[in-house]
């Protein structure tokens, strides 16, 4: 990794940051390559049991980087080969990801914002889907995750009208989880995501792709999905420790067998 994505951690949190601050973190194909090792990083590593994903300054990402073009390539090959790989590593990890956004998140900048698991956004920020002033169609899988968490009318309201969406309307429409004040972000996301690694992290790993799952497969496959997942889980030792701690009346210690 180049130093426009840093990667922190701390205990048994990942902090992803995008880093281009002076470009409003807007992406390049090197940041999505960089982004992608860092989420691959973090996937593979065991110490590892949550990601934090946030923006360098004054926001989260203001996009793709228009004035470096799509830099040699057409721009399919861009989304299906620099976009797409980022935004499956966010979804498929077996790991809780929270976004944390400080200002804008627009265009491909909203896309990743909204493949995150979870998201907590400062009282300032705004989402943005801006594709309808340069003539463009939202991209990086946006009309999916907005259809999906929105419903089609509002989704495409939202998208061809191309006006901000402040934190607290996020909340309300069930795109954010929270918000807090602008000055307490960055404490709040790492405090809320090192209180998750506490919880045992097979049983995230599971919620999360039954979830997913369960977004755009029938009630008969999650329910089958669901039960395979729970025999698998039945029996194993963070469940048997999660048992005792409860008749012990203490607090469980996962260690992810």
């Amino acid at each position: 990794m180049s130093d426009i994505v840093k990667y922190k951690q701390h205990d048994g949190v990942a902090v992803i940051t995008l880093n281009r601050p002076d470009a409003m973190n807007s992406f390049t194909s090197q940041l999505s390559f960089d982004l992608l090792d860092a989420l691959e990083k973090a996937h593979h590593d065991d110490d590892i049991r949550v990601v934090m994903l946030t923006g360098e300054g004054r926001c989260f990402s203001a996009g793709a980087d228009l004035k470096s073009g799509f830099e040699g390539r057409r721009v399919f090959g861009k989304l299906q080969y620099e976009y797409r790989p980022v935004m499956s590593a966010v979804a498929t990890m077996p790991k809780a990801v929270i976004a944390a956004v400080p200002g804008s998140a627009a265009g491909i900048g909203l896309s990743l914002a909204l493949t995150c698991d979870l998201l907590i956004m400062a009282d300032s920020a705004f989402l943005l889907s801006p594709f309808t002033t340069i003539s463009l169609v939202p991209d990086g899988g946006l009309n999916w995750l907005l259809v999906r968490q929105l419903g089609y009318r509002r989704a495409f309201q939202l998208s061809i009208e191309s006006d901000r969406i402040g934190a607290a309307r996020c909340v309300d429409l069930g795109l954010a989880n929270r918000t807090v004040p602008d000055g307490e972000l960055q404490n709040a996301a790492l405090e809320w995501a090192q209180q998750l690694a506490t919880r045992a992290p097979l049983s995230i790993a599971a919620t999360k792709k039954v979830m997913r799952h369960a977004m755009d497969h029938d009630w008969a496959s999650s329910f089958d999905t669901e039960a395979e997942l729970q025999q698998s889980l039945v029996g194993c030792a963070d469940n048997l420790e999660g048992v005792k701690a409860f008749f012990d009346k203490r607090e469980p210690q996962f260690k992810g067998k």
